[in-house]
Formats: structure tokens, sequence, C-alpha cells
């Protein structure tokens, strides 16, 4: 079955777009701050001033606690 709603579908691509004019400046302003923080926790602070010099974000760590599961067959 191929059949996407189409309803379903508009609502879809509207997406960042709705949130951002259903949000004002503050709650985005509040959400950034959050993940800032949050990330922070994940990383020393020795870790974000570097990537604070050079300008980048820091890379994407997998979720403490959570491992990847082994790929099918990867054992053979």
């Amino acid at each position: 079955m191929d059949m996407k709603n189409p309803h379903a579908a508009a609502l879809g691509q509207l997406g960042g777009e709705a949130r951002a004019n259903m949000t004002s400046p503050e709650q985005r302003k509040e959400w950034a701050r959050l993940g800032g923080m949050a990330r922070a926790e994940r990383h020393s602070k020795a870790e974000m001033s570097e990537w604070g010099k050079k300008g980048g974000r820091p890379p994407k760590k997998a979720a403490k606690g959570r491992t990847r599961r082994p790929e099918a067959g990867a054992d053979k």
C-alpha cells in the first residue's frame, strides 16, 4: 500500500515554518538556552571551550547508556 493521506502530507510539509510562526522569539530563545545547557552537561568545560575557539558545534555523541545494535550477519 503506497497511498499517503494528502491532508497529513500537507501538514507535514508545514513543519518548521508552522512551528516558527506559532512560537515567540522568547520561546525559541528559551529552547536554544535549554539545548545549550543539555549539551554542556554532556561535555567537559575544556571541550566546550575548544569548540568555541574553533567556532564549530560539538560532534554528535551517542546518548549515555545506549549502545548500537550490531548489524545482522556482522558476527559471521
